[in-house]
């Protein structure tokens, strides 16, 4: 386990005794056959930025001294999610004000490649409210893996796709090898990747608009880079972040387990993905 991995599990000894860390409950759901999705319920109450409308308080600005792992020169902080379900949930957040929705840019890729060589594992990222941002903050997320540990449970359909040896997803997405997260010149390859994604996407380029086009999910494992188009962030009662699209449902008290039963977790990516052009 790499030194940012293991510096967060100790920092939630710290924080969770100190009462600043409020991990969620949850059961994995396993009758409903929806192999190979991971479902887990959530047993807690839902957290009030979840639940919540309108504008909410910056949790970044000042963040929780109780949640910091370790800062990052002058640009980026390593942080614990305050509400995780994975224990060792970290987040990679500004220190100073960046909106969620802007693009990320070159101080992002450097930090992110930082933690990456040690610590490895899924990162993703919400652009913004409609692809299942809850904070308008910037801030990317991962959650460390082992070696012997697949990054998320769809890895193998992505790998199978990399290879031309799988179908294509039915709707708009870019789906990208990496050389790996041991590279000297790592975040300039993902800086690229992430760019050459939002041009075949047409989603903007940083150079020439002010923000992104339309909402995107964007995952990274240690082999791969995935971007999806967004159109919403919701539907049959289940909000879907970049999770969804690595293989994580989440179920609450508003999910509609009838409507997933009849029609399956890859017609519910397909609801909230933005639609092939015909």
């Amino acid at each position: 386990m790499g030194r940012y991995a293991t510096l967060g599990l100790e920092r939630s000894q710290r924080a969770l005794a100190r009462g600043a860390l409020v991990p969620l409950a949850t059961e994995r759901v396993e009758q409903l056959g929806q192999g190979p999705f991971v479902l887990r319920r959530l047993l807690s109450a839902t957290p009030k930025h979840l639940r919540s409308a309108g504008p909410k308080p910056n949790p970044f600005l000042p963040w929780d001294p109780d949640l910091e792992v370790e800062r990052l020169g002058e640009t980026h902080l390593v942080l614990l999610n305050k509400y995780p379900v994975q224990e060792g949930h970290l987040l990679l957040i500004t220190q100073r004000w960046a909106p969620q929705a802007g693009w990320l840019d070159s101080d992002d890729w450097n930090a992110l490649h930082q933690i990456d060589q040690d610590s490895p594992g899924l990162w993703f990222f919400n652009s913004c409210a409609a692809a299942g941002a809850s904070q308008p903050h910037r801030h990317l997320q991962l959650l460390p893996r082992g070696p012997e540990q697949l990054a998320c449970p769809l890895q193998p359909w992505m790998e199978a796709q990399l290879a031309g040896e799988g179908p294509a997803w039915p709707w708009r997405y870019r789906l990208s090898r990496r050389r790996g997260q041991g590279e000297a010149d790592g975040a300039v390859e993902l800086e690229q990747l992430y760019r050459q994604h939002l041009q075949e996407l047409e989603l903007g380029e940083p150079q020439r608009d002010p923000a992104p086009r339309r909402p995107y999910n964007l995952l990274i494992g240690p082999d791969w880079v995935l971007t999806v188009e967004r159109v919403q962030e919701h539907w049959a009662g289940f909000s879907i972040n970049a999770l969804g699209f690595a293989g994580y449902l989440l179920i609450t008290q508003g999910s509609d387990l009838d409507w997933l039963q009849r029609h399956g977790p890859w017609e519910l990516l397909q609801a909230v993905a933005a639609p092939l052009q015909a």
